[in-house]
């Protein structure tokens, strides 16, 4: 039986719906409490803008997936579908707790940085700590070598690595946002061509929640993600891309196992462009510059709107071929 497309329609919109109608109220929370990120060093706007984007992301995945739980625990939902979901989140109930606790984590860690500029090491041994609460709940990455600790290895430096990119690609209007939407976009359409609908809803509640945040964003911004929601952002994508099985022997596709640095690759290189740039310039590597593709784009004549919107362009052309990868 095929899953209801239905389900998934519901978790995009839900989660966009949700993520649209909390902004505005994150928004007077974080001007309230001073979470607002004032004019300065490298920025544009010249009033503080709230830094509401992270929060008004997690809500609007919790709601619509706190609604989703307890439908189907009250068996209010078609039997059709709420077989498959309880079957689904009582196999995986241990793992998506650890994922959702790690993903308020993130918020919660960011939103502290956001509020006081956490030293990089602190940041760095809260993004390990909450990967290494996802490994330890069994969302890990194999790579088909039989050792519990490279798994742990690898699976804590994949997380790291993708919540540090897309805290690079924070730089722009509406830049990180995108790039996440297309990305979790991706993961659901492949996960949903491999029957594992429950990976898909999860993918489809991140773009929709950040759907809902893009127009308060870009391409002039009322709120912004802050640390708190490009930590989220890339935490999401990171397990996204280890949730989904790319390679079965029922459809034996070994080039499929590619298909999550396709997806990612676009904020990949850019970390890794200017990583490499920052080192040749005896620079450390977390201080931010001018040097990344965005802002490469905008020197050549291109708008910032505009720049942003090419750089979702490649992102969607390489989601595609991760896409194409998989069938």
């Amino acid at each position: 039986m095929k899953f209801p497309l239905n389900a998934y329609a519901l978790a995009l919109g839900g989660a966009l719906l949700a993520s649209t109608l909390a902004l505005p109220i994150w928004r007077r929370w974080c001007v309230a409490v001073g979470l607002v990120d004032d004019p300065g060093h490298r920025k544009i706007h010249s009033t503080p803008i709230p830094l509401a984007g992270g929060l008004a992301v997690l809500t609007g995945m919790l709601l619509p997936l706190l609604a989703g739980l307890l439908l189907v625990k009250f068996g209010w939902l078609p039997e059709g579908l709420t077989g498959p979901l309880a079957h689904g989140f009582g196999r995986r109930a241990g793992e998506l707790a650890a994922i959702l606790a790690g993903a308020v984590g993130m918020v919660l860690l960011g939103v502290w940085d956001d509020k006081v500029e956490l030293g990089a090491g602190i940041k760095f041994a809260g993004q390990t700590l909450i990967a290494l609460l996802v490994a330890a709940a069994g969302v890990r990455i194999t790579v088909f070598v039989p050792s519990v600790a490279f798994s742990y290895a690898i699976t804590v430096l994949w997380i790291l690595t993708v919540i540090n990119a897309f805290n690079f690609m924070d730089n722009m209007n509406g830049l990180c946002p995108g790039l996440g939407a297309i990305g979790a976009a991706g993961f659901a359409i492949i996960a949903a061509g491999h029957g594992q609908y429950l990976v898909a809803l999860l993918a489809l509640l991140a773009c929709g929640a950040l759907l809902g945040f893009l127009p308060y964003n870009y391409p002039r911004a009322t709120a912004f993600l802050g640390d708190a929601g490009s930590h989220l952002v890339g935490y999401l994508l990171a397990v996204l891309a280890i949730l989904p099985h790319f390679y079965s022997a029922k459809r034996p596709q070994p080039l499929a196992v590619l298909s999550p640095l396709l997806v990612l690759a676009v904020p990949l290189a850019d970390m890794a462009w200017v990583v490499v740039l920052r080192t040749r310039m005896g620079k450390p590597f977390y201080i931010g510059d001018t040097n990344h593709l965005s802002h490469r784009l905008v020197r050549r004549g291109l708008s910032k709107a505009a720049a942003v919107a090419v750089i979702w362009g490649l992102a969607a052309a390489t989601v595609a071929a991760a896409v194409a990868l998989n069938w």
